[in-house]
């Protein structure tokens, strides 16, 4: 597969970029950054030095897409609708990275204050949920926080199950993005947790619409986001309020049998560790439930950068293209 990625020069471009190179059917012929035109690849992302032999282009979406089977467009919010519409007439695949498809139409200009100019259905991308990206040719990547919030509850919502989720997730301080912020300069971060939007966070809305679609009773959720002095990594809190009370065993066997053929959803004893899914595409799932109590307490643990972005928008790509969806990203966390 020949492959174009608009909007290269960030940290889900350069994580996108590491993992193709290991991918054994993915040949990379453009990315392209505005700001970085005619610079190596290697010189943005240094770790990419010596493997990519590229660099950055100012190119137009025909243009990519003229020489591409697939084409990741990894772009702000807003502006990703700008270029679709020639990628599509194209007939090129495309995976989105921005928030511009994720949501039906009047959600997103509602959440992100942005008018829609190409309004227009796309799947939304956690394949644990949507097995039908494999007939797709156009996928919304989700975004990093309703990834590991929406997988910790899918179950229990779609047994119908859950009276109130409360998620609590903290990030690591990649998902702020490459450009420094007041948030992510260091006197700032460093041994400290820093908690923001706490009922306004854009991506409740993800999540919302991922859980309702699965249980279209369930309206109680709640989402709180925290910024962590780690690099990578988001570990999600689910406090879970369930209808009757449910034993261990019972939440095992919820889990187990909706997950039980998805390779990437590891169900663990305990509590899951970010450390054991770093660099991995994977989601670590454990829970504990509260005696006398209809509280079960979900943790999920994904890297924010793989499984919450470029591992599985490869994930999206393989089954789009009829591959085994572990091609290329069959790999241990970066422990410890």
């Amino acid at each position: 597969m020949d492959i174009g990625i608009i909007g290269g020069s960030g940290y889900t471009g350069g994580e996108l970029m590491r993992l193709l190179a290991g991918h054994p059917e993915a040949h990379v012929v453009a990315v392209t950054s505005r700001s970085r035109k005619g610079q190596q690849v290697g010189d943005t992302h240094t770790h990419l030095r010596r493997i990519y032999d590229l660099s950055f282009e100012d190119l137009s979406a025909e243009e990519v897409a003229s020489r591409s089977d697939v084409v990741f467009t990894a772009v702000p919010h807003g502006t990703a609708m700008q270029v679709v519409p020639s990628l599509l007439d194209a007939g090129v695949k495309i995976i989105d990275f921005s928030a511009d498809y994720r949501l039906r139409t009047e959600v997103f200009e509602k959440v992100y204050k942005i008018k829609h100019t190409d309004p227009r259905e796309a799947v939304y991308g956690i394949p644990e949920l949507h097995p039908e990206v494999r007939e797709q040719s156009f996928v919304a990547n989700p975004g990093c926080y309703p990834t590991g919030a929406s997988l910790a509850a899918a179950p229990l919502a779609s047994a119908g199950l859950i009276e109130l989720a409360v998620f609590d997730s903290k990030s690591g301080i990649s998902g702020a993005g490459a450009e420094p912020t007041g948030v992510s300069h260091y006197p700032n971060m460093a041994e400290n947790i820093q908690a923001y939007k706490l009922t306004s966070h854009r991506h409740r809305a993800e999540i919302a619409q991922e859980l309702s679609r699965l249980d279209p009773d369930l309206k109680k959720i709640s989402f709180t986001p925290h910024v962590i002095p780690s690099v990578r990594g988001i570990l999600t809190t689910a406090h879970i309020f369930v209808k009757e009370e449910l034993s261990e065993e019972e939440i095992g066997e919820i889990y187990g049998n909706f997950y039980g053929d998805k390779p990437f959803i590891r169900l663990v004893k305990g509590i899951p560790m970010l450390y054991s899914v770093r660099g991995s595409n994977f989601c670590d799932i454990g829970f504990e439930v509260e005696k006398g109590s209809n509280r079960i307490v979900i943790i999920s643990a994904i890297d924010n950068l793989v499984k919450g972005a470029s591992g599985q928008a490869i994930q999206n790509m393989n089954l789009m293209f009829g591959l085994d969806e572990k091609t290329g990203l069959w790999m241990p966390g970066f422990a410890p």
